[in-house]
């Protein structure tokens, strides 16, 4: 291919290969070391490996470094078949590969950019998948990549030339332009130098879901106007706020030093955050020792990135980290209406308080600092209309849990807006609410979006300073009667939801650890256990820990302690959780209880911190959001709620909560 990214015409150039990720993992192997040839012509999407997450492309102890060149050594490295990786150090780089295959949902999971750079630093320049998770698909197109279909790379094997517009033709005219200049930095540049312009937008009055008012409440140069987007429209908007932690900063910091040189400055510096929540305990994992250094010097850099920009400082003190991103933004500045993007896909969290929320990678991040725009492509929408009240055993948990297993796993919900209503909403509580929005990203969705209610105001008054009623409820953001959801309106009846897990696959036979994986307890037989984690940003909130005293309480009073052979940890959210906790006496009750209590954070949940695993034969519940393999340890991990984690610690096995549970024997 020709040095000018991307060229008119695309073809595979001679010596260069294309690499099948195949679901027979030896198959790979193969290719990699034996120089085995695959045509897409012999193969199909049932041959190829579905739901790649951005785990096993780039796992965390990889995104130690923040160098794409140096990442891409180790791109893949957490594929891992039989107790070893697949992908050797520099297996990628050095393979002369400069297309690669995949199959359905490629790059679910976190939005780290790392997983698209760890591909095009090895040379990668065509991506080809059966579907992409939304944040990993922008992230491509962010860095300029190409992505297509299986019959493309069939033409391309055979030796045609495909034009560019080919590639480019089911984009939005904005993501066009975005491709076609080599990427999101490339293009604002452009832009910006008057050498492009955007089209005009022309959607007619239309009833419009909670995303489409909200991205339309966001749009540049509005001026007062009524404006209406539609599913597609590709637009530029103002953003409300955003945040990076110390795993991501230090990209986003070097990027714009790249872009725009060393003295850059941001113009509004005071919308924006970074947070010291992620890498805090990782040092005192063992198999992270030999990356001390790396660590630390994520952890400067980030503090070179404040002092140099300006933005607001959540780092840790004495060691203790304010909270985890997401819990703290929602406590303290994520407002109805906003619109917020973050380096973390868990940002979607923020959809509880009725705000568009999402995560956005490194480069994206940084054009948004310096530029300050977003780019908005207008996604589809999902609702999910609730009824009835939960059953005891059951929290909102496993709701998302079961729209994982019977929508997100047939890509109903893939790349859409997930929006929350209906009567039984109201029933759910605004953590609880927060739980079914932050694992929209587990759904492959761009978001979650909850209606605002009563709840909603309360919550956020006795959050805020100075803050009235009427603004709050002036803020709201409500669907409109006949809006279009492209993906159907289901009621869930709350009440037939039942205790659920999700459970870790059989990745060695090309089933992956997925989050989709769902099981009903009472279905999958006596599964005993050697590790209880109970945190994250998924479950380190307020109601999360009253559900563990809940649990914790009623087993002291059976006489029962954590058993010997389990470990049990629970981790704050927040300070704000951890003095609650202190106060309602539930941190004295759960260490009487033999339970581990750790500070604000989010380790186990990336693998960084107490709670993982240490081998491939221990099994673990965890309150947490995502069971990839290796991602919390190397052994398998299952997915619950805080309830079911929480009696499953004090009874050895996995076990769903109800109030007689130990009276039971």
């Amino acid at each position: 291919m020709t040095e000018q990214w991307p060229p008119a015409q695309i073809a595979l150039t001679p010596g260069k290969r294309v690499l099948f990720l195949t679901k027979d993992l030896e198959l790979i192997r193969r290719q990699l070391y034996e120089g085995l040839d695959l045509r897409m012509v012999d193969l199909g999407a049932d041959d190829l490996l579905d739901d790649i997450n951005t785990d096993v492309m780039t796992p965390a102890w990889v995104c130690f470094d923040h160098e794409p060149a140096i990442i891409a050594e180790n791109a893949y490295a957490g594929l891992v078949h039989e107790g070893r990786r697949v992908f050797e150090p520099r297996a990628l780089l050095d393979g002369g590969f400069e297309a690669i295959v995949s199959g359905h949902r490629k790059g679910t999971g976190s939005s780290r950019e790392t997983a698209a750079q760890c591909e095009r630093w090895s040379g990668i320049r065509i991506v080809i998948a059966a579907s992409f998770a939304p944040i990993h698909e922008r992230n491509n197109i962010n860095l300029g990549q190409l992505m297509g279909d299986y019959g493309m790379l069939e033409r391309l094997q055979s030796g045609e030339s495909i034009s560019l517009n080919e590639f480019t033709s089911e984009y939005d005219p904005v993501t066009r332009l975005i491709i076609e200049n080599g990427g999101i930095l490339p293009f604002a540049k452009s832009l910006r130098e008057g050498d492009i312009s955007l089209p005009e937008l022309k959607t007619e009055p239309r009833p419009m879901t909670m995303v489409e008012k909200m991205i339309t409440n966001k749009l540049l140069g509005q001026n007062g106007a009524a404006r209406y987007v539609k599913p597609g429209d590709a637009v530029l908007s103002q953003v409300d706020g955003g945040y990076s932690h110390e795993f991501t900063t230090a990209q986003v910091h070097e990027f714009l030093k790249q872009e725009y040189g060393n003295d850059y400055s941001l113009p509004n510096p005071s919308k924006y955050a970074v947070f010291e929540d992620h890498l805090l305990y990782a040092t005192g994992v063992p198999r992270f020792g030999r990356f001390t250094e790396k660590i630390q010097a994520l952890r400067d850099m980030q503090r070179v990135f404040q002092q140099h920009t300006g933005v607001r400082d959540y780092s840790a003190e004495d060691g203790v980290s304010p909270g985890i991103c997401h819990q703290v933004a929602r406590e303290e500045f994520i407002d109805v209406g906003d619109f917020i993007q973050a380096t973390d896909s868990h940002t979607c969290m923020g959809g509880a308080t009725n705000a568009l929320a999402y995560g956005v990678g490194s480069t994206e991040y940084a054009n948004l600092l310096y530029n300050q725009f977003a780019f908005v492509q207008v996604p589809e929408s999902i609702r999910f209309e609730l009824t009835g009240n939960l059953d005891p055993g059951c929290t909102a948990k496993d709701v998302i849990l079961h729209i994982l297993w019977k929508y997100a796993a047939e890509s109903e919900t893939l790349d859409r807006s997930m929006e929350f209503g209906g009567p039984g909403l109201a029933s759910l509580s605004m953590d609880e609410r927060a739980t079914l929005c932050n694992m929209a990203t587990e759904c492959s969705a761009k978001t979650g979006i909850c209606e605002p209610d009563n709840l909603t105001v309360d919550w956020l008054m006795n959050r805020r300073s100075g803050l009235s009623e009427a603004e709050v409820r002036s803020a709201f953001v409500l669907p409109d009667e006949g809006a279009e959801y492209h993906g159907g309106v289901h009621t869930i009846d709350l009440a037939q939801i039942r205790p659920m897990v999700a459970h870790p696959g059989k990745p060695d036979e090309g089933i992956p650890s997925d989050p989709t994986n769902g099981a009903y307890i009472d279905e999958i037989g006596e599964v005993r256990i050697d590790i209880a984690y109970a945190g994250s940003c998924t479950a380190g909130k307020d109601d999360d820990f009253a559900y563990y005293a809940q649990v914790t309480e009623a087993a002291l009073e059976a006489g029962l302690t954590i058993p010997e052979g389990v470990d049990c940890y629970i981790q704050f959210g927040s300070k704000t959780v951890k003095s609650l906790s202190e106060k309602n006496g539930w941190s004295e009750m759960f260490e009487r209880a033999g339970v581990t209590l750790i500070d604000p954070g989010c380790g186990a949940c990336i693998g960084a911190g107490p709670g993982i695993s240490d081998v491939a034969e221990q099994i673990t519940i965890s309150a947490i959001n995502r069971n990839y393999q290796g991602r919390s340890g190397p052994g398998k991990l299952y997915l619950a709620s805080p309830l079911t984690v929480m009696v499953s610690a004090f009874v050895g096995k996995i076990t769903a909560w109800h109030p007689d549970i130990f009276a039971q024997g």
